[in-house]
């Protein structure tokens, strides 16, 4: 049974009204990939620049809306677990996302290189046909050198910095969780300000890494399967850094505007979990990344 005006009761499934969004999200993605597809073809930017703001936008109005209907009480425990299984499967599929490529980088280290390097009974035959004298080593810029001199990057400095960072933010959420739940607002708001402050640290240093890693390292993206490795798992995990730092600012000034209760408050512990699932990635790139 569906409603639409009205907060539904225990028994009833809410159902929305006609929504122009989706088809609104469907030409924003078209745009952008489009324009992104122009751009590397050699044309301009202004097509991606307007699917990216078009983006925004439908983002800003979607969940908007979601939040209007969420405060105005239509969402029932029905919807509740169903937002629930939402976000478990889709911090799934990020899971899965990082493990494609910490499994492309434990392939590289514990069987190509090895390979290459003559060092297995499949290995020997390898390197005297294709790449005679190569010394599996690790970290590698590939055989002949293709990705040019590097140095790599040390855990013990920046990387280690960054990680007591993000484990500092793992523990001022939690506390701003107990605030939510004891009904304490100020305690909530500050834990979540200095979630959100410490994420933009950390994006801040990782920035000054890269920085020192163009420039004094000479590490970069094209620096075989170490650089390749290095950039697209420590990138991509800052992008996640980059999307939770704004989804908990976002939490940050609904709780400045009295939303979420100590007994409803989902749009927070997604926010949470995917702050601290953020957090797990990071302690395995410091481990098999920087430390390794």
């Amino acid at each position: 049974m569906a409603t639409h005006a009205h907060a539904p009761a225990s028994d009833i499934y809410y159902v929305p009204n006609q929504s122009h969004w989706p088809i609104v999200a469907s030409i924003s993605l078209f745009t952008m990939m489009f324009g992104g597809a122009t751009l590397l073809n050699g044309s301009g930017s202004t097509l991606l620049l307007i699917g990216l703001a078009m983006i925004l936008t439908t983002m800003f109005g979607w969940f908007g809306t979601v939040v209007m209907e969420s405060e105005r009480g239509f969402y029932n425990e029905q919807m509740d677990r169903s937002f629930r299984w939402g976000m478990a499967w889709f911090i799934f599929s990020e899971v899965m996302f990082f493990a494609a490529f910490f499994g492309a980088l434990f392939y590289a280290r514990q069987y190509s290189v090895p390979w290459l390097g003559g060092e297995t009974e499949h290995g020997i035959l390898t390197q005297s046909l294709l790449w005679s004298g190569y010394e599996a080593t690790w970290p590698t810029n590939g055989p002949d050198r293709v990705g040019g001199f590097f140095a790599p990057m040390h855990a013990w400095g920046l990387p280690a910095i960054n990680t007591l960072i993000l484990l500092s933010s793992g523990v001022t959420i939690t506390w701003a969780h107990w605030g939510l739940v004891e009904g304490n607002r100020a305690k909530l708001i500050k834990g979540l300000a200095a979630t959100v402050a410490l994420g933009v640290l950390f994006l801040t240093l990782q920035a000054i890494e890269y920085h020192e890693a163009y420039q004094e390292l000479h590490l970069t993206l094209g620096s075989g399967i170490y650089g390749s490795t290095f950039f697209m798992l420590t990138g991509f995990h800052g992008l996640h850094v980059t999307i939770g730092a704004i989804i908990l600012a976002v939490i940050l000034f609904r709780s400045m505007a009295g939303h979420f209760s100590p007994h409803k408050h989902f749009a927070f512990e997604a926010a949470a979990w995917y702050w601290h699932f953020v957090d797990v990635v990071w302690l395995g790139l410091f481990i098999f990344v920087y430390w390794m």
